[in-house]
């Protein structure tokens, strides 16, 4: 086990049956689309970052967040051998339009077979099929 264990956060946001996804902008998952998130700052709990990294690339608040899950991804040469230890949170939809911000490329609602047709990380998938328990 690599001693690099970077904690981050996430928000599978829902509206309905549809997740709010951003495409990464930026290494290691460029070009992938995921929940929001993002690495966490000096002092920040994991919730405060799902909700900074929410609003950073999306231009969103979330209301109430419930930690569903932390998981460990990474760890390989994609990643330069850091393991992200992700804290996975989940919250439904509030109000407004998410617009693409800091290191998204792009941002949108999407259900699950949308997202089996998008390049959409792996773990991505997996949480949003056990949120809607398919």
């Amino acid at each position: 086990m690599t001693d690099r264990i970077t904690p981050a956060a996430s928000v599978a946001l829902r509206h309905g049956d549809r997740f709010l996804l951003v495409e990464r902008g930026h290494a290691p998952a460029r070009g992938l689309f995921a929940f929001p998130g993002g690495r966490l700052e000096q002092g920040e709990s994991p919730e405060e970052a799902a909700r900074r990294e929410l609003l950073e690339e999306t231009g969103l608040e979330a209301g109430e967040l419930a930690l569903l899950e932390v998981m460990d991804l990474g760890g390989d040469e994609d990643s330069g051998g850091t393991v992200f230890r992700l804290h996975v949170f989940t919250g439904a939809y509030v109000e407004g339009v998410a617009v693409a911000h800091d290191d998204a490329a792009g941002v949108g609602w999407y259900g699950i077979e949308e997202m089996e047709a998008l390049p959409v990380t792996p773990s991505t998938l997996e949480v949003a099929r056990r949120i809607l328990g398919s």
